[in-house]
């Protein structure tokens, strides 16, 4: 059934965490700065541009700040997006009408199938990128463990062993 409306869920777990991660506090860099590298964004991924950047800050920043704390951040909560219906082999389907569509609708899917539990931040604060767990258990905590995982393990353990 999923595949006669389209559904790819690792298709909306990829735009989902490129939306997640426009900001990059590794490099220091921020998508959403300006109009330009907005559009360049939407325009790689095939996405209608919307042109309102400061919307798109505010949508990513509350779902960044929704998935790390694992609470529901206010603010807001009574935003609304256009989103079409489409009848894709007789299967009532919700479509993207732009960029922001686009990924708040993949988004939708990603909850409404126990898809997005598994989206965290990595708390290493130099890295703090979204990623998909795809542990068994649900239990990944860094992005990456030989990168930010090994890093921690190795500050904490020069913490434990420093004489005070």
């Amino acid at each position: 059934m999923l595949e006669a409306v389209g559904l790819d869920f690792d298709h909306d777990i990829e735009l989902v965490l490129a939306f997640l991660n426009t900001c990059d506090a590794e490099k220091g860099t921020e998508v959403l700065d300006d109009h330009a590298q907005w559009q360049r964004w939407c325009t790689e991924r095939g996405l209608v541009v919307v042109p309102e950047v400061e919307a798109a800050r505010e949508i990513r920043d509350t779902m960044r700040s929704s998935v790390a704390c694992g609470t529901r951040p206010t603010g807001l909560a009574n935003t609304t997006w256009p989103v079409q219906v489409q009848l894709r082999n007789g299967i009532p389907s919700l479509v993207g009408v732009d960029a922001l569509g686009s990924v708040l609708v993949a988004a939708t899917r990603l909850v409404h199938t126990e898809h997005w539990e598994r989206i965290k931040i990595c708390p290493a604060e130099d890295c703090l990128w979204a990623f998909y767990d795809r542990s068994r258990n649900r239990s990944r905590t860094w992005c990456s463990m030989r990168v930010c995982g090994n890093r921690e393990k190795a500050r904490s353990w020069r913490e434990r062993h420093t004489p005070a």
